[in-house]
């Protein structure tokens, strides 16, 4: 999926323990597991809200974007014809 939670990531940054996480905004902690794990296929915006003010974040620190088939830690093949073919790449058409 291209939605990448980084939930935990920021509990760590801040210190903070799923329980007290879980009470303080108002769900139950194996729901704030399933959201950690990212194993949900949607979220509140109160749920978010809720997150980001205990956790004194914003929603793009909580969720990343990253394109089906793309891994942060692996950027995959490098495509060869990806190069700059120089001058004639530039004109249209790729004519000269």
């Amino acid at each position: 999926m291209p939605i990448v939670v980084r939930l935990d990531v920021m509990m760590a940054r801040r210190k903070r323990r799923g329980k007290d996480l879980a009470a303080e905004i108002g769900i139950t902690e194996a729901n704030l597991s399933l959201l950690r794990t990212g194993k949900v296929k949607g979220v509140r915006f109160e749920t978010l809200a809720a997150l980001c003010a205990a956790l004194d974040c914003v929603p793009g620190d909580l969720l990343d974007y990253q394109p089906d088939g793309l891994d942060s830690e692996d950027p995959g093949p490098v495509d060869a014809g990806a190069v700059d073919a120089g001058p004639a790449a530039a004109t249209p058409g790729g004519a000269r």
